[in-house]
């Protein structure tokens, strides 16, 4: 990995760390306020299930509240984080869950092991150099055929974050991308495009959220 990879690593893990009280805080009951999102993950929960089941990925889980709701929803999920301060959150709120220190540049996870993934706006403080080996790596963690599901802010900028919901320092880029861009680099990583979704078109910063499919 390149010097620039290790930066920006290093920078969005050192930031979550510092924020990462107050960021689960600021998500603590986010999915009640947000019916797309709920029916977002409900549907890749039936995804999941119609392709047999299996474990399924939370990649960039924060403080676990997706993999909880997705547990909830009756999939065998578990959380995967940068931020070990993120992970300790998460196993202390969600005991019976499973979460791990990792980075979705490098899965330590084999081959065709899961059945599916979701990454909801956790592509976001990916550079868009390292955005193809991101998917690339979904795509080789998967099971042929099985479901993906990115989240993301929409727009065609980069927002700098230098405090946290804590007040803290914290030093973070925050992409805001065209699904068509997203679309394409999930294309161009052997994915179907199966749905997207774009959510409050008319705010300053809308979201998105893509479900493709790994190759068959």
């Amino acid at each position: 990995m390149s010097s620039m990879g290790d930066t920006w690593l290093s920078e969005t893990r050192s930031s979550y760390d510092t924020d990462a009280t107050g960021y689960a805080e600021k998500v603590r009951g986010l999915l009640g306020e947000k019916p797309y999102l709920r029916l977002s993950l409900a549907m890749f929960a039936e995804l999941v299930r119609d392709v047999g089941g299996g474990p399924v990925a939370d990649v960039g889980c924060g403080p676990g509240y997706v993999t909880r709701y997705l547990h909830d929803a009756g999939v065998d999920a578990f959380g995967i984080d940068l931020s070990p301060e993120m992970i300790a959150i998460a196993r202390r709120d969600y005991p019976g869950l499973r979460f791990e220190v990792g980075t979705m540049t490098d899965l330590a996870l084999a081959d065709n092991s899961v059945a599916g993934v979701l990454a909801f706006w956790s592509v976001i403080h990916v550079p868009d150099h390292a955005v193809p080996g991101v998917f690339e790596q979904f795509c080789r963690v998967l099971r042929p055929g099985c479901p993906l599901l990115v989240g993301f802010h929409v727009g065609d900028e980069t927002q700098h974050t230098s405090e946290g919901y804590t007040g803290r320092s914290i030093n973070v880029d925050s992409y805001h991308r065209p699904p068509s861009r997203v679309g394409g680099w999930l294309r161009d990583a052997g994915f179907t495009i199966e749905a997207e979704l774009v959510l409050r078109p008319d705010d300053d910063v809308p979201g998105a959220v893509i479900f493709a499919r790994s190759p068959s």
